[in-house]
């Protein structure tokens, strides 16, 4: 296994309390007819929550994210994934606690209409 799918896999075994709550939501089709996957390698990088088929990456972000070093990592993340035809949405730790519904409906209403 490569060092990035081990890694993935040890974060979906210890995710944040926001990633595990949001997870919880969007397992098992549970939003429309969307399969997320969770701790996904895409072109080199670990994302949160990713559909596929939706061209979608969710991440969850927490505190430190705030710093100037984080945000120009995470462009850089952005600009990658975007490259390779994703759509990122970012959320904050807070967004999932306090508005879990809320953040649900601007994921479902990001995702192309299903059928």
């Amino acid at each position: 296994m490569d060092k990035f799918k081990a890694r993935a896999k040890q974060l979906r075994t210890t995710q944040t309390s926001a990633e595990a709550k949001l997870w919880q939501a969007l397992r098992a089709r549970q939003l429309a007819r969307w399969k997320f996957r969770r701790q996904h390698v895409i072109n080199g990088f670990i994302v949160d929550f990713v559909t596929l088929d939706g061209r979608l990456v969710i991440e969850v972000d927490g505190v430190t994210h705030a710093t100037a070093r984080e945000a120009a990592y995470d462009a850089r993340r952005t600009w990658v994934l975007e490259s390779a035809g994703f759509l990122v949405l970012r959320f904050s730790n807070t967004d999932v606690y306090e508005d879990l519904e809320g953040v649900l409906k601007v994921i479902a209403t990001t995702l192309p209409a299903t059928e």
